[in-house]
């Protein structure tokens, strides 16, 4: 290879440098960014309002299971368990598949079945498999198991419907050779309505007697006590009233009040052909 030859590779191999070196300064030129002073990006958070930090989100509310088991209906929750057939199987003697067998699953020891590998958190949440699957553990747990038993490896997400979670619980009750009756319903609200229905016999009013009957005046609202006899009692004293003296003067001028006339003695009542006594004169005034 002569001189000429390797000058031209020569420069053909500076040539591609100084392209690329020039188009990189180029594109350095038309794209330009500053340096920032502090490398990185300022990552700025909000900070929580005071005591939100402190709150705790509120756990769903499950249905007693009492309640819950009045309206179950344990053909439909055959349809159900079609969904769990993929992860367990519901025959006596079944295999173990994603889960264990659930033939005799009401009132089970948790983490019993043998030859299922049980999850940490479902080995410890059944002490020692002294916690049983009774009714209201399995209500709450196919509610939602991961909230229920944290870490349990069950992927269900779980069955908020009340009326699927108590069809499901009662085909489950049927899964056994001796099947299992569902609870009786609670008795809860039959206890809060005594108290309730005494408390409304307590705030009723007390029989009143009619010889202690009082009622309003005629001309104000003093009570007055009514007679137990056919006689006239005094609103204050409860003695009954003399009779006027036959010489009293009826009160005049401006402190003289009116008040309705009295009924007659029954010695007037005898003697109505007796002459009233002529009253004195008015003293002046």
């Amino acid at each position: 290879m002569d001189s000429f030859e390797a000058n031209k590779i020569f420069g053909a191999v500076l040539g591609t440098v100084f392209v690329l070196f020039g188009g990189s300064l180029l594109a350095e030129a038309i794209f330009h960014s500053e340096v920032p002073e502090k490398p990185g990006f300022a990552i700025t958070a909000a900070e929580p309002a005071a005591g939100a930090a402190s709150a705790a989100p509120a756990a769903a509310e499950v249905t007693p299971v009492g309640k819950l088991m009045q309206t179950a209906n344990a053909q439909a929750g055959a349809a159900i368990f079609k969904r769990c057939q993929a992860c367990h199987s519901g025959e006596k003697g079944g295999p173990n598949k994603v889960g264990p067998d659930l033939w005799g699953i009401v009132n089970r020891p948790m983490a019993s079945h043998e030859g299922f590998s049980y999850s940490a958190a479902m080995t410890e949440f059944s002490k020692g498999k002294t916690v049983l699957w009774d009714w209201d553990h399995l209500n709450h747990f196919l509610h939602g198991p991961k909230q229920y038993i944290p870490g349990t490896a069950m992927g269900f997400a779980g069955l908020p419907k009340d009326q699927e979670r108590a069809d499901l619980l009662a085909y489950l009750g049927t899964l056994a050779d001796t099947p299992v009756p569902p609870p009786a319903p609670d008795a809860g609200a039959s206890e809060a309505a005594a108290p309730a229905a005494g408390a409304g016999d307590a705030n009723a009013p007390a029989p009143t007697n009619p010889a202690t009957t009082t009622n309003s005046s005629p001309g104000g609202n003093d009570p007055v006590t009514q007679p137990q006899s056919g006689g006239t009692t005094d609103a204050t004293t409860g003695a009954a009233p003399t009779a006027p003296p036959s010489g009293a003067v009826p009160a005049t001028g401006d402190n003289a009040t009116s008040a309705p006339p009295q009924a007659p003695s029954p010695a007037e009542a005898q003697n109505p052909g007796a002459a009233p006594a002529a009253p004195a004169p008015a003293p002046a005034q």
